[in-house]
């Protein structure tokens, strides 16, 4: 998301089912932050080819009505930001929407030092001011803003999630994106501090990429004859990986590896992003930027 002193949210989802996650999570930041712009971005490639071919269909934006303009319309960070240096705002906020600090984060940080960067013989020709980079969702490294906090945060606010698994009987069982980017364990650090916040209920953590990872997942339940799951996808956005990865009707889903092993399996198909609790830690973090900044 970029704001300047917009925001600018970093996103990548193709998947109409994305959409309410960060749609929520515009409207909270936007909310909590009256009078400035607030503009999405999607950091990937490919999700912004998706869109780009849905725009030169007609057809598409009748079949639905339900998806904004701007999405349609989205562009990656470095248009968005270019879009608002053009607009003449000096002070931007990129805020990525990620879980945690890994590969795709760094990319965006990385996009960000660099356009911090540019020097001009006269001050007065700088194309910006100042871009500033919020912090996941789990926070990142850095002394600013302790990310076991972030973590805490995150965690007080699922216990709608915890609540749903324990009247359904089941265990909880977080399936999130991951990545092979240098792991910093901060995924088994959340699965510590929900199963100390949340005794009453068997909470495990698992990823499409990376570790804590599936076999971990099997040796876990079958120590601890869990035979009963409720699947929620950890991402911002209930889109490709939650319907196919963790809950399609695929071999390799999740879903189904649990099936085969004797688990019953249920699956609640929302994104983090939904959740007006959880979309709050986005715009809490964009004003922790902005006041370290002193704005």
């Amino acid at each position: 998301m970029v704001a300047g002193r917009p925001v600018s949210g970093a996103w990548r989802y193709g998947h109409e089912s994305a959409l309410p996650g960060i749609l929520n999570i515009r409207d909270q930041v936007q909310a909590s932050l009256p009078g400035v712009p607030v503009r999405l971005a999607f950091t990937s490639n490919i999700i912004r080819r998706i869109w780009q071919e849905r725009r030169k269909d007609p057809a598409y934006a009748v079949q639905h009505p339900e998806v904004p303009t701007e999405i349609i319309n989205v562009k990656g960070p470095l248009a968005a930001i270019a879009d608002l240096q053009d607009e003449g705002y000096g002070y931007i906020v990129v805020q990525p929407t990620h879980i945690s600090s890994g590969e795709e984060f760094a990319d965006l940080a990385s996009y960000v030092q660099g356009l911090n960067a540019i020097k001009t013989v006269k001050k007065r020709n700088m194309p910006f001011r100042k871009i500033l980079i919020g912090r996941p969702a789990l926070g990142t490294h850095g002394i600013e803003h302790e990310y076991r906090h972030d973590i805490e945060q995150v965690a007080a606010v699922l216990a709608p999630d915890v609540e749903m698994a324990k009247k359904a009987g089941r265990a909880l069982v977080y399936f999130a994106h991951g990545n092979e980017h240098y792991s910093t364990g901060v995924y088994l650090e959340f699965e510590q501090v929900m199963r100390k916040r949340y005794p009453g209920v068997r909470i495990y953590v698992t990823m499409v990429e990376g570790f804590p990872d599936n076999a971990r997942l099997f040796e876990e339940l079958a120590a601890d004859k869990t035979r009963k799951v409720l699947l929620k996808p950890f991402m911002t956005v209930a889109g490709d990986h939650a319907k196919n990865d963790m809950a399609g009707p695929e071999p390799d889903s999740l879903k189904s590896q649990l099936e085969t092993r004797g688990v019953n399996v249920a699956a609640s198909l929302v994104g983090l992003g939904e959740s007006d609790a959880f979309a709050a830690i986005f715009a809490r973090h964009i004003k922790d930027v902005m006041s370290d900044e002193g704005l």
